[in-house]
């Protein structure tokens, strides 16, 4: 029977859901309308706050089902990838499936940590590896019978070669070059002043009061980027260190790396797909990250991205009302409540 699945990617822009429809004999979703919700959901001592998630997400549900013309039809099932599930969502496995169900009728519910979603987006079903880099940095690979996971540790202890790595990267540079140090860049001390002001001595206090200090480092990674394309070569130097990095996490989770091949296509070669609004700084990082793979994953495939973490959301909630969820289950990266919570 025709079924409503709805997909939701909660992050630090806010939350963004899609209303969708499964259709007998179709491949996949047919998308009904989408929504955004600009505040983003809070994290308090109890990790991702579930009941702040519910009311956005209900009201905007309940819009889009109206405007759909399904108004009053229960939502088969649902997928929301967030954020910092990993380690933060015990309140959205405990609470969530509850309030949805009793709010939207959703009656089956895959939690899932943005990095799965990511994958999902990117790749599918498949077997392989997927990079995701933004402000952060986190590489995911399968087999289908477990997860693999690399870095994303955030910006204080990780994210290497993300959008806040290369902006501390710059930035340092940056500094150095006000200070008389090795390793500074002229070009990036004047690139930092356009963006934040001179004299940079004034940066640390625009800087280390911010909770989204992460976003602000990454900001300068464009100009880093832009700085490397121009023959800066301390800029060159960071975007290339960056693309290995990105590179490294990559094939620590390729289950190709584990002997068996597993992260390859029909003919046999490994699939790596890289996504994110950092890859949109073009070919001057990814050259190098494809050159970087390559080295570590001979004959990898560098495919794109079929879509974006949303995207991923979308079908996987599809592939639940459809009894065809295959990703494997993870007590921290992807559970499952209702119907279809048994491992796929």
């Amino acid at each position: 029977m025709s079924a409503l699945v709805l997909g939701v990617d909660s992050g630090g822009s806010g939350l963004r859901v899609t209303l969708a429809r499964r259709s007998p004999g179709a491949e996949g979703p047919r998308v009904l309308g989408g929504v955004r919700c600009a505040e983003p959901v809070r994290t308090g001592p109890a990790g991702i706050d579930a009941d702040h998630m519910a009311e956005q997400l209900l009201p905007a549900v309940r819009e889009l089902c109206a405007a759909a013309g399904a108004g009053g039809e229960p939502v088969a099932a649902a997928c929301v990838g967030a954020a910092g599930m990993a380690t933060l969502g015990e309140s959205l496995r405990t609470r969530l499936p509850g309030l949805l169900r009793e709010g939207c009728g959703v009656r089956a519910l895959v939690l899932a940590a943005d990095a799965v979603t990511a994958y999902a987006g990117a790749l599918g079903q498949r077997p392989g590896a997927v990079v995701a880099a933004g402000t952060g940095m986190v590489a995911t690979g399968t087999d289908l019978s477990r997860w693999r996971r690399a870095d994303g540790w955030g910006h204080l202890l990780g994210d290497c070669g993300g959008g806040a790595w290369i902006g501390r990267a710059g930035l340092d540079a940056a500094l150095r070059a006000v200070d008389g140090r090795p390793g500074g860049s002229a070009a990036l001390r004047a690139r930092a002043e356009e963006r934040f002001g001179a004299p940079l001595s004034g940066l640390p206090a625009q800087l280390y009061p911010r909770a989204d200090r992460a976003a602000v480092l990454a900001s300068f990674a464009p100009d880093v980027a832009d700085g490397c394309a121009e023959g800066d070569p301390v800029a060159s130097r960071i975007v290339r260190a960056a693309a290995e990095e990105i590179a490294d996490s990559a094939a620590a989770v390729c289950p190709a790396q584990d002997g068996g091949g597993g992260a390859t296509d029909a003919t046999g070669t490994a699939v790596v797909a890289c996504t994110g609004g950092l890859f949109r700084l073009g070919e001057v990082l990814q050259g190098p990250v494809r050159a970087g793979l390559a080295a570590r994953l001979p004959g990898v495939d560098v495919v794109e991205a079929a879509g974006d973490p949303l995207d991923g959301a979308v079908l996987l909630a599809h592939e639940l009302a459809a009894d065809r969820l295959a990703l494997p289950r993870d007590p921290a990266l992807l559970t499952v409540t209702g119907p279809g919570a048994r491992q796929g």
